[in-house]
């Protein structure tokens, strides 16, 4: 179990990602980089043969050097979790609790002063003695475009296992005395899981299947790792140094110059997902980062920065560090993401207008225009950065747009995209072409168009968010992410998430079945699956986002139980996923109207099914756990009014 790499995390973040790279000017005291393993009767010397095909394949590669002693920062954090209240009161009175010199850093690292900031903020970047000068770090994926370092990277030493050898280690795990053998089989196949970057933990991979190609499952993307960094958070003995690495390097990453073709992306952009490589020209690991370039549909990833400012909130929360959130990268990069989605536009409605395939569900399903995944993650990002922003500088007038957006959102989403059986029956009879301001239907959605499902899914106690609003279109389908994430960030009412609760109680097998969970509900069939999904294999009836069934959502179920107060309801989803997942290989997501089998084209060991796994289980053991990714109410907003429609 690689639980640390024996030396403390140092003083040592990335550098400004506004800064441009700098020539290497390391002393005699930095380490060397790591030798390329050499592959026998792979071309010369040893070494893969350099072209781009190869270039982000996975060889079987030796274990690293094994771990020791816990790092410093693990041992010195403090056991109890911090109450709501100290991040509160410490975001209003503006207390920070870091030296001078972090505080007085400049925002404008391209006017000149990224050397004074590297210094005040504690950020350096390693550098090897007498490196050459670094390739550019523009994050293009064209292939005329950087072939020079793509050509060179090759996979790197930094995996921490030899799949050839991976389920022999599992096997003895299961056999050790203390603990589920199931619980025993998780941890040890989530540590051998993590990927290192110079020495250190940086994320996990998104798969360990040794029987199926890696294709890009070889990569550590954003809002897989999330779980997996709340498991070393929620565990008893806490890892927290991963979750660090993970955040400064994803920072990092933010910085470069993201072109797609022609285009180039927005500054505050967070990439999908990043592999290590080695450059065989400079003798050094390279980080290597998707912002969408490379995705099915071309997408940019728009819930990796949401993702991201919640799992800073949660390793703030849980380890009391609060130097981290204060550097001030972190809050430019913070401020970055938020910009994206609070600049000035067209916009009617306070919602995020997104293009289909830029979340987990990352392929033609008809989600776009306003996703319930989209608008809960950005919801509860918002309210996560009210209490991580410092109202320094510009930081108090974005501090005042997230407050107002909070309040318009709330009211938005409570009452426009909420779903029960007296909302069901106002829809069913609304009026059409109402041209006034006080016009019950207000999107104008044609009551024809409410798909014959609806009516006999719907109980007559519980309700749900539905999956979109936008004019004259409501996507009524059942989105378990959107619903849960409402309920955790409480931007569902605490009436509205125990009606969510009782949907799912009495929908049982239709949303849990033999395999939880259904990421959506009910799949796409016949003539309507290929109008939304243009006839896409991968996404047939009941398969994959189509009506799969997703280990992954049972932390989310699991959360979403505990503030509710129905731990019994999560037990019985555990008891289901016990029986068969660890058997099963612990598969990416199941197919099948109840999710019998395992999905036709599922990876196996897919590291945020075993997480997910984990989360629950340490979730329900100590139920305070919950305090790391969830709020209470928020008692400034103003619950929306109902009004009754004119059509009665």
């Amino acid at each position: 179990m690689h639980e640390s790499l024996g030396e403390p995390l140092p003083d040592e973040t990335e550098p400004n990602p506004a800064a441009p790279p700098k020539s290497s000017t390391a002393g005699a005291d930095k380490k060397s980089p790591p030798e390329p393993v050499p592959v026998a009767g792979v071309g010369g010397e040893g070494v893969p043969s350099a072209s781009p095909e190869n270039a982000g394949s996975l060889a079987p590669l030796p274990d690293p050097a094994p771990a020791v002693a816990t790092s410093a920062a693990t041992a010195a954090s403090p056991g109890p979790r911090d109450t709501e209240a100290a991040l509160k009161s410490r975001t209003e009175s503006g207390e920070i609790e870091t030296p001078e010199q972090n505080r007085d850093s400049s925002d404008s690292a391209k006017d000149g002063d990224a050397e004074a900031m590297e210094k005040s903020s504690g950020v350096v970047e390693e550098e090897e003695e007498g490196s050459p000068e670094k390739p550019s770090r523009k994050a293009s994926f064209g292939h005329d475009i950087s072939d020079n370092v793509k050509a060179t990277i090759r996979p790197c030493p930094s995996l921490s296992a030899n799949l050839n050898n991976y389920d022999s280690v599992v096997e003895d795990a299961s056999q050790r005395a203390g603990g589920s053998p199931v619980m025993e089989e998780a941890w040890e196949r989530l540590n051998k899981s993590y990927i290192f970057y110079k020495g250190k933990p940086v994320g996990t991979l998104a798969a360990m299947d040794p029987n199926a190609d890696m294709l890009n499952y070889n990569q550590v993307f954003v809002r897989d790792f999330v779980p997996s960094g709340l498991a070393c958070l929620m565990k008893k003995e806490m890892e927290p140094e991963i979750v660090k690495n993970f955040l400064l390097k994803t920072l990092h990453l933010q910085g470069w110059e993201k072109r797609i073709d022609n285009f180039t992306l927005g500054e505050g952009v967070m990439p999908a997902s990043f592999k290590v490589g080695f450059d065989l020209q400079d003798k050094k690991e390279r980080l290597v980062a998707d912002f969408g370039g490379s995705a099915i549909g071309r997408v940019a990833p728009v819930d990796s920065g949401f993702w991201w400012i919640i799992l800073l909130r949660s390793y703030t929360k849980c380890t009391h560090d609060y130097s981290l959130a204060d550097l001030p990268v972190v809050q430019k990069g913070m401020k970055l993401i938020l910009n994206l989605c609070l600049s000035d536009g067209f916009d009617t409605f306070p919602t995020l207008l997104c293009a289909d395939g830029c979340s987990m569900i990352d392929r033609r399903m008809g989600v776009y225009g306003y996703p319930i995944e989209i608008q809960a993650l950005f919801y509860f990002a918002l309210r996560c950065a009210q209490q991580l922003l410092k109202p320094e500088r510009d930081g108090k007038e974005l501090i005042e747009r997230i407050d107002k957006r909070i309040m318009a959102l709330s009211f938005h989403f409570r009452k426009y995209y909420w779903m029960d059986h007296t909302q069901l029956n106002i829809i069913y009879r609304y009026k059409t072409e109402e041209y006034s301001d006080t016009a019950v239907n207000k999107f104008n959605v044609i009551p024809e168009s409410i798909p014959d499902w609806v009516f006999d899914f719907m109980p007559l106690r519980g309700g749900y968010f539905i999956g979109n609003v936008s004019p004259a279109r409501m996507d009524f389908r059942w989105f378990l992410v959107g619903n849960c994430i409402a309920i955790l960030s409480s931007l569902a009412t605490p009436a509205q998430a125990t009606a969510i609760m009782e949907l799912i109680e009495d929908r049982w097998e239709d949303l849990i079945g033999e395999m939880p969970l259904k990421i959506t509900y009910p799949a796409l069939e016949g003539h309507e699956w290929k109008i939304v999904t243009g006839c896409d294999p991968k996404n047939t009836r009941w398969s994959y986002h189509n009506g799969g069934s997703w280990p992954v959502l049972l932390w989310l179920l699991t959360a979403a139980c505990i503030k509710t107060g129905r731990p019994q309801t999560a037990k019985r989803a555990i008891e289901l996923v016990e029986k068969r997942l660890a058997k099963d290989g612990w598969p990416e997501y199941y197919d099948g109207r109840s999710g019998r089998y395992i999905g036709k084209q599922a990876r196996k060991y897919q590291t945020w099914s075993i997480s997910g796994y984990l989360i629950a289980k340490l979730m329900i053991e100590n139920p305070a756990n919950i305090s790391i990714i969830s709020f209470e109410e928020d008692k400034k907003i103003s619950k929306p009014r109902l009004t009754r429609s004119t059509s009665f």
